[in-house]
């Protein structure tokens, strides 16, 4: 079976720890057998330079006619990639594992907790409008799209510790955030296996400072699961470290938390770890969506190859290291095929 992916490398750091990613992919190829199409699409704000658009038309096509999109960090035409093929390809559910890795500066070494944000709602859908002189945005919770991330996020819960936290503000927003609440109650009826809490964000914002390890599936909002997966990111080693899928019903979008960071690029110093690990959740999409063992056994091997990697003390700076984006890439790839 031929999986189809398409390449966005995106700005800035994209280039180099997409360079790693795929020194990786071309080790599991080798590895497992796995049989992958490999297609660039170009986007972000190099592209919107040279060709006049952040999404160009072409581009938006390979990944249409792909199984996944592989995609490294945009700068400032994020709204115009990210947030249109979200809601394009209506991938409803962002997924943002945060787990401890040994050998990287942790809070604590048993986190290990998962947020599932709905990923095609809220404020960040962009309604905003200028009236006088004041600026209005506007914030769209559906029951529909509710009920789907709920549902979503407690099957990831039903597979882990059967715990899930419900993060809103329906004591503020109640007609918003006291829709998702509700709607989040009644799917839970359906998961009896698992336990339900209900939190504030910013009680949640709180509590995962104070004791993280005690969260096992977070779901929220669009906007409250971005603010709070980038705050518990850092808990576990930064942004560096940090992946994230986003998830529809037929095509998944896999890329690094982290953003262009433009200041350091050219300079080998960014870490490629997130984009190795959001490529290691395409290859359990796969498994997982296409049935495909090959891919289930070439995501686990790829946790394991940068645990490896890890205890052999190559970091980059920012963990403390003096290995550079090339080297950590060269290691993980050297530690699945020895």
């Amino acid at each position: 079976m031929a999986h189809k992916i398409a390449l966005m490398k995106g700005d800035g750091i994209g280039a180099e720890v997409m360079e790693a990613a795929l020194q990786v992919l071309g080790a599991i190829q080798e590895r497992f057998q796995i049989e992958m199409i490999l297609t660039d699409a170009p986007g972000g704000d190099t592209t919107l330079t040279e060709e006049g658009s952040a999404l160009p038309p072409d581009s938006l096509q390979v990944i249409r006619d792909s199984d996944a999109l592989l995609k490294g960090p945009v700068g400032e035409s994020a709204l115009d990639v990210i947030v249109k093929l979200r809601q394009d390809l209506d991938l409803f559910a962002n997924l943002r594992p945060l787990k401890a890795l040994p050998h990287i500066p942790s809070f604590r070494d048993d986190i290990d907790l998962l947020i599932v944000r709905e990923n095609t709602e809220g404020l960040y859908v962009g309604m905003e409008f200028e009236v006088g002189d004041n600026a209005l945005a506007l914030r769209l919770i559906s029951r529909g799209a509710s009920v789907r991330i709920a549902e979503y996020a407690f099957k990831m819960a039903s597979r882990r510790r059967k715990k899930i936290v419900m993060v809103h503000k329906a004591n503020v927003l109640r007609k918003t955030d006291g829709l998702f609440s509700n709607v989040v109650k009644e799917v839970s009826t359906k998961f009896p296996q698992v336990e339900l809490e209900s939190m504030y964000v910013d009680a949640c914002a709180m509590n995962l400072i104070r004791n993280p390890e005690s969260f096992d599936v977070i779901v929220t909002t669009n906007m409250f699961g971005d603010i709070l997966s980038d705050e518990a990111a850092q808990l576990v080693g930064g942004l560096g470290v940090a992946p994230s899928a986003n998830i529809g019903t037929s095509f998944g979008l896999f890329e690094p938390v982290h953003g262009a960071a433009p200041d350091i690029a050219g300079k080998g110093q960014a870490n490629p770890i997130a984009m190795i690990l959001s490529m290691k959740m395409m290859l359990s999409w796969f498994g997982e969506s296409r049935e495909d063992d090959s891919c289930n056994e070439a995501a686990s091997a790829v946790e394991k190859a940068v645990i490896n990697t890890l205890q052999g003390g190559i970091r980059t700076p920012e963990l403390g290291g003096t290995s550079t984006t090339n080297d950590v890439g060269k290691a993980i790839s050297s530690s699945l095929l020895s």
